[in-house]
């Protein structure tokens, strides 16, 4: 019970934030369905073990739409918009919602954009070469893939700024410093779409947010507030994800030296350079939400019908029983099925274009600047505050 408790007070700490490993491995040892008191003061269970997490995200009494079990018809009053997607809905609506963005991500449309993608990442380097230093995060790794999102929808990209502000008080607004401002934001993020939607009425293109409109045009494919939610989590997930998986990278490289000359000295190495660092320090944190459909046991815990369940991905992804030495980071280590993206029907839509982005974003800054060094004492980095991405703010780089 005390090392409970303690645990219990230990989870969601700033040392936490900066390093969960440690006490992942008392939970994967001592408790690995843990019953966990939240930062937003809502008791859940956290999944802490791979083979158990692998288990839960394909577990369908585990459901994404917490109306399902409530007469109330619409319990997301205030963020009603972010919830009408994939991400937070069930099957068949789930099938539904995925088919129509699915077909802008496939393998095809992807590698299509590579040559587009190398640009982008030239352009943001051209903008530092010639200086002595650069913040990772906001020279190039925040500035690529919301560039790269705003292309495929149709969005000005000069609107990418905004979107930070947006993104950052919607996956930091539970915890962190933007919660007082989480309710303006909102509403400017919504104005900005509905006007945006109006402009693409008028003026249909190529981009996806037309294809979308369209399919809602054509009748009940896509709701208002469906479309007003894929949208949201694209633009936010499009680039939330890649963002911190090219700037926890380099930091897992900077820490590793003789890691980081392997990949400078064979290139080829950034595709299972990329899948380490997603399995070693990976940037999200925590699965989205999911709740108990039904009463039942699961691994020995008697989970209650609407109780939250939460699955630690990195903690999963530093199980000894799956991955050997899960705490030596090497970069040639044969392929595995780490969690990073998730599992089952809610695997990230994405995970093809994030990890083309990465792979071309680490290789490009790796050979433009085969000299980078941190800038920082990494304890004196600030490691960004909430429950889903797990990144750090600034990454200051000597180049």
């Amino acid at each position: 019970m005390n090392s409970n408790e303690s645990i219990n007070t230990t989870l969601f700490s700033k040392d936490f934030t900066e390093n969960p490993y440690p006490t992942y491995a008392k939970l994967r040892e001592t408790d690995p369905v843990y019953r966990v008191l939240l930062p937003g003061g809502q008791y859940g269970w956290m999944i802490t073990r791979y083979e158990d997490a692998v288990e839960a995200l394909k577990d369908l009494r585990f459901i994404k739409d917490f109306s399902k079990l409530t007469n109330e018809s619409d319990r997301y009053d205030s963020d009603s918009i972010f919830t009408h997607h994939m991400l937070f809905s069930d099957p068949p609506d789930h099938k539904r919602l995925r088919g129509l963005v699915q077909k802008a991500f496939t393998p095809r449309m992807i590698e299509g954009m590579r040559n587009r993608i190398q640009e982008i990442a030239n352009e943001l380097l051209d903008a530092v070469d010639g200086k002595d230093s650069m913040n990772l995060i906001d020279d190039f790794a925040f500035p690529l893939p919301i560039i790269v999102i705003c292309e495929i929808l149709g969005v000005p990209s000069e609107d990418r700024d905004k979107f930070r502000i947006w993104s950052n008080s919607l996956v930091e607004g539970s915890s962190g410093e933007h919660a007082e401002n989480m309710a303006v934001h909102m509403q400017e993020f919504i104005e900005y779409l509905g006007e945006r939607f109006a402009k693409v009425r008028e003026n249909p293109r190529q981009d996806l947010i037309s294809q979308l409109i369209a399919a809602e045009d054509e009748g009940d494919k896509l709701t208002e507030k469906e479309l007003y939610g894929v949208v949201s989590l694209l633009i936010i997930a499009g680039h939330e994800t890649t963002v911190n998986l090219i700037g926890n990278s380099i930091l897992s490289l900077l820490e590793h030296p003789e890691q980081l000359k392997l990949l400078q000295a064979d290139p080829e190495m950034i595709h299972t350079a990329l899948e380490e660092s997603l399995r070693y320090n990976g940037p999200v944190e925590f699965s989205t939400s999911r709740w108990a459909r039904e009463n039942f046991e699961f691994k020995g815990k008697a989970i209650g019908k609407g109780d939250l369940v939460i699955i630690a991905l990195n903690s999963a992804n530093h199980d000894p029983n799956q991955f050997t030495d899960p705490e030596v980071f090497d970069i040639t280590r044969e392929k595995s099925l780490h969690l990073a993206f998730g599992k089952g029907i809610h695997l990230c839509l994405g995970a093809p274009l994030a990890r083309l982005e990465g792979e071309i974003a680490i290789n490009s800054l790796l050979q433009r600047f085969p000299q980078i060094k941190l800038k920082a004492a990494k304890n004196k980095l600030e490691w960004r505050p909430g429950m889903i991405v797990r990144g750090v703010k600034e990454i200051p780089l000597s180049i």
